[in-house]
């Protein structure tokens, strides 16, 4: 009898780079990580080591591999996912990348941007990409590094350069240097991809002036992505699945289908709503992306982030000296008076959508004389879930008929850890939420991708119904309750804001 297939998903991080082992129902059998250095050369620059990324890729690969006991030949496919928008360029002969590698959350090219928007280009920008211009994106980095190294926008022209988000380099390398390709979703991120052509656009590379040639093919989400060099890790292995970590995520919490929903809760917070075929352009300044693409057919989704959700409990426990970390704030949390009535808007860097105020500050509201700091960790946490129901409702806004009777909000992250704060996000947002029971949902979207371009299934919705189980929590509080909450949050938000 032949073993059942393994799945070997990457999953390429900010912060660390991982590999897990899934077997084809999507369980984890073995994992490994490496933690990555990050670089801050100047105030609001943030920069990785592109070489060190793809050294850790392979030895994790390798890892997971070993410590699942499995052989090689039983692994049908590589599936890759990674932090979005970091963006390297490397010499094509060489291999050697001419810049340390951009990081998604670097700042350097706010001046860029600022120049487009006084020239009037946003509206352009987001009619074509789908994005608003921040620095946050691929584009401008990648024109930056062209204009900042000697030679290299002439290299550029000639051919004798690549460029690519973390997924492309991996896959280069991994393939020895002959696949230079990404997927739809991360595309969807530099700034420079037409969502409705679903293809490169001459008008954004021609604006940041990118040279074409520098750019990978853009495959789908499960396509045909090449083969490892056999000597990396024992056998050339398809690699057959790729996708931005949001994205996979998506995936991984099976929101295939138009008003499928899911939100990640670390330091800050990311949310899809899966629009299916509909490309819904925002406005409430959410961002219109790719949800997916296979079969050559995009489906898209409408992202919103919130800048501070687990980094509030975080400024609780250690600006405000309660113990225990984020379990210590919820244990504190609990034992607030129901009716204390305190707002806490975390802006300590700002509003992120549907506000986007750079310049918002935070603030502590509807405090009295009996206000302890066990209210103001209660408070914490329904910050969270107040801009999640920002979010919900921009989105409402956005794509009323992506929203049917049955919401449900799937979560993943550290937060989704507690089921009180599970709770208390149904509660607020009035929405049903689906607590992953198994919490790396990204590794596992790469993994599902994968399974499904390698024919390990033979659909997507068989590809999605292997995802865990979730626990559902249902809203209990009562709709005045609610309203109430959301009235508070709405006041407090206007004081804080620097724009109309």
């Amino acid at each position: 009898m032949m073993p059942e297939p393994l799945i070997l998903a990457l999953d390429q991080g900010t912060t660390s780079t991982r590999a897990i082992v899934f077997d084809a129902k999507g369980a984890p059998l073995a994992e490994a990580g490496r933690p990555l250095e990050q670089f801050y050369p100047n105030d609001g620059w943030v920069e990785h080591d592109a070489e060190e990324i793809f050294a850790a890729s392979v030895a994790v690969l390798r890892e997971a591999l070993a410590k699942s006991g499995r052989a090689i030949e039983d692994v049908a496919a590589i599936g890759i996912t990674n932090q979005r928008e970091t963006v390297v360029i490397w010499d094509k002969a060489s291999g050697k990348p001419i810049h340390r590698a951009i990081v998604w959350q670097d700042r350097r090219t706010a001046p860029t941007c600022e120049r487009l928007r006084a020239a009037g280009r946003e509206a352009q920008v987001t009619d074509i990409t789908g994005l608003l211009l921040d620095p946050y994106f691929s584009g401008t980095k990648i024109a930056w590094i062209l204009g900042q190294v000697e030679g290299a926008r002439a290299r550029a022209e000639a051919g004798e350069l690549l460029a690519g988000t973390m997924d492309s380099w991996v896959i280069w390398n991994l393939t020895g240097g002959k696949v230079h390709a990404t997927d739809a979703t991360n595309a969807s991120r530099t700034m420079l991809f037409d969502l409705k052509a679903q293809a490169w656009s001459d008008e954004m590379l021609e604006m940041l002036d990118v040279p074409r040639a520098l750019l990978p093919t853009v495959l789908d989400c499960a396509g045909d992505y090449g083969r490892t060099a056999p000597e990396l890790l024992g056998r050339a292995i398809p690699i057959r699945g790729v996708a931005g970590d949001q994205q996979a995520a998506l995936m991984g919490q099976g929101c295939i289908r138009a008003g499928e929903m899911k939100a990640t809760y670390g330091t800050g917070c990311f949310m899809l709503v899966n629009t299916g075929e509909h490309l819904a352009p925002s406005r409430s300044r959410l961002l219109t992306t790719v949800a997916a693409r296979l079969g050559g057919r995009a489906t898209y989704a409408l992202e919103g982030s919130i800048f501070i959700a687990g980094a509030a409990l975080q400024w609780v426990n250690e600006g405000l000296g309660v113990p225990g970390g984020g379990a210590g704030v919820e244990k504190l949390a609990q034992t607030a008076r129901e009716d204390h009535g305190v707002v806490l808007v975390p802006a300590f860097t700002g509003l992120g959508a549907p506000w986007w105020d750079a310049n918002a500050r935070g603030g502590l509201f509807g405090m009295t004389r009996d206000t302890g700091l066990a209210e103001i960790a209660h408070a914490a946490f329904d910050a969270c879930a107040l801009q999640t129901r920002d979010l919900i409702e921009a989105m409402r806004a956005d794509a009323p008929g992506a929203f049917g009777r049955d919401v449900e909000l799937r979560i993943d992250g550290g937060m989704s850890r507690s089921a009180w704060f599970s709770q208390r996000l149904a509660d607020l947002t009035g929405v049903a939420v689906g607590r992953a029971t198994y919490m790396e949902t990204t590794a596992l979207g790469a993994a599902l991708f994968a399974g499904l371009g390698a024919g390990v299934y033979a659909s997507v919705e068989e590809a999605a119904a292997a995802r865990p189980s979730t626990e559902r929590m249902e809203p209990a509080l009562s709709s005045h309750g609610r309203e109430a909450a959301y009235a508070r949050w709405l006041d407090a938000v206007a004081r804080v804001k620097t724009t109309a």
